[in-house]
């Protein structure tokens, strides 16, 4: 078992913290360790990228902060997504015993760019194998996790994106994931300042040989923190 700190990675999700909110970037089987070890006081809103189970199923840990705010949360996905959490969580919405509770959430349906809390967001659609799903830019910021194909349509949607975490599964090729050399591309055509590369699996290892990155790219880990200008 590996020493490096950085080889214990939880499921691919981010927090965004600006103007005194919270965001969160999908909610996978580990989003409470994950909230509990950010010490995430509040949530504000939920992205979805989509609705795979290492994306979604910690939703109903989101309980919590229902109860601390007493309020409702956004959920943001494109139709499809917001369909297939739906089925996966059909208690929420259903008149069911709520025994402990049930998450507050409220459905938002993502078909362009919206405003969140003062802030633009552009959804950016990228190819998952054959699954559209979503990544998301922020002002110069972009978060593109479980990745193969970005379309044509979907690279303007990027141009002058500053700093860019992107999923990169493993040095051999995949169905639906870019592999690191993928990765390496797609984000030289990007073109970001700064790239750190999420979603890896257990055949990296952040203290072994491997792939050289070029300048400005890194491999993620749990904890890693940026700093992102407007």
């Amino acid at each position: 078992m590996s020493q490096d700190p950085r080889n214990r990675r939880t499921r691919a999700s981010i927090l965004l913290e600006y103007g005194g909110r919270s965001v969160v970037i999908d909610t996978g089987p580990d989003f409470r360790m994950q909230a509990l070890t950010a010490k995430l006081r509040r949530l504000d809103a939920v992205l979805f990228t989509h609705a795979h189970a290492d994306h979604i199923f910690g939703l109903d840990d989101v309980r919590a902060f229902n109860f601390r705010q007493s309020g409702v949360i956004p959920c943001y996905g494109t139709e499809a997504t917001l369909g297939q959490l739906r089925q996966a969580f059909a208690y929420i919405f259903e008149p069911t015993q709520e025994g402990g509770g049930k998450p507050r959430i409220a459905l938002q349906p993502v078909a362009g760019e919206f405003d969140l809390f003062g802030h633009a967001v552009t959804p950016v659609p990228v190819l998952h194998g054959a699954l559209e799903v979503l990544g998301y830019r922020f002002g110069r910021f972009a978060y593109i996790t479980d990745c193969s194909t970005i379309p044509e349509a979907s690279w303007p949607l990027l141009a002058g994106v500053d700093t860019l975490i992107l999923g990169a599964l493993r040095h051999r090729p995949h169905p639906t994931h870019f592999s690191i050399s993928e990765a390496i591309e797609a984000a030289a055509r990007i073109g970001a300042r700064r790239v750190a590369f999420t979603h890896i699996n257990h055949e990296i290892d952040h203290g072994a040989p491997g792939v050289e990155l070029p300048p400005g790219v890194e491999l993620g880990y749990d904890g890693l923190v940026f700093e992102v200008s407007p």
